[in-house]
């Protein structure tokens, strides 16, 4: 964490062990997204009328849903805010290390943020107001993938790929101080 004390530390002047680290975390949250999503789509559906049934009861599929209770949904909600809290401040301080100007970075990192907030004000939304808000849950799941795929696949390009050079202005033969 020393790193972000360096006002112009960059990914793409890590040492090769930060960036193996780095590397290796945004692995694994790839895994949790890519997992969450299927469970979204497979057992919940990615339509209006099935995430409204998910949490309202109702036939899902081939199968009859009852309601979520009041104690489900706060036990999904209170693992999903501590777990998404963690993960978004980790990924963003990641992301803030990129070469990206900072329009581009605030814009992603909000969107990572808010679309968390509704994926976890969704479901109560949906169950105890209006199955409306099912529109919102589906917007929500979007916006994360969009927003939490940016925060993963942008420092992975940065640190490894060829947008290296081009986000932090590299030239060949011409090289940068190497920061610990």
């Amino acid at each position: 964490m020393k790193h972000f004390t360096y006002p112009a530390y960059r990914l793409s002047a890590a040492s090769r062990e930060v960036k193996i680290i780095y590397t290796g975390f945004l692995i694994f949250v790839a895994v949790g997204m890519l997992t969450i999503g299927l469970y979204q789509f497979k057992r919940i559906g990615a339509t209006y009328e099935l995430v409204a049934a998910y949490y309202r009861g109702g036939e899902l599929g081939q199968e009859i849903t009852y309601p979520k209770t009041f104690t489900q949904l706060l036990e999904t909600t209170h693992f999903h805010a501590f777990s998404i809290a963690i993960v978004f401040l980790t990924l963003a301080h990641i992301f803030i290390a990129t070469a990206l100007g900072p329009r581009i970075k605030w814009s992603i990192i909000g969107l990572a943020f808010f679309s968390s907030q509704a994926d976890i004000a969704g479901p109560w939304l949906i169950r105890y107001w209006s199955p409306v808000f099912a529109l919102l849950q589906l917007f929500a799941w979007f916006g994360m993938w969009l927003g939490f795929g940016a925060l993963i696949l942008l420092p992975l390009y940065e640190m490894w790929g060829s947008g290296r050079q081009q986000l932090t202005g590299e030239r060949k033969g011409k090289k940068r101080p190497h920061l610990p």
